[in-house]
């Protein structure tokens, strides 16, 4: 029996067999292969696979997004493509960065504001007793 079975394939990789199948039903992996007997053969390019999986991930590529560069991997995606991606994923991160700052801004004013404000607010939310 050549290639990994999805225990083994999970075993090398640190990823659950569920997520494993839970990544073949959504179609981020392509189907394996079978045994004659209806196993699942991995081979190792799974292995390359879901390592760019778990770093892309890492980076804060969502699982459809994920999906999409995978695909244009396997249809000869070209240098410049790819670094397209790359580009849009660095716009997007600096747009969260500029949201959080802002919140951020936003909270510490909130910590600025007078006790009694913050009181009254409270009592606000408070049930009155008539």
């Amino acid at each position: 029996m050549e290639g990994m079975t999805r225990g083994e394939l999970a075993k090398k990789t640190g990823l659950s067999m569920a997520t494993l199948r839970y990544y073949e039903e959504s179609g981020i992996l392509p189907a394996p292969r079978r045994s004659q007997g209806g196993y699942r053969l991995y081979s190792d390019d799974y292995l390359v696979k879901i390592k760019f999986i778990k770093d892309t991930k890492a980076l804060g590529y969502s699982l459809k997004e994920i999906q999409q560069v995978l695909h244009l991997l396997g249809r000869d995606m070209d240098a410049e493509t790819l670094k397209e991606y790359v580009r849009g994923k660095i716009v997007e991160i600096e747009q969260k960065v500029d949201s959080l700052r802002a919140i951020q801004t936003m909270l510490a004013t909130l910590l600025e504001t007078p006790q009694d404000e913050i009181h009254n607010y409270l009592n606000s939310f408070r049930k009155s007793e008539d």
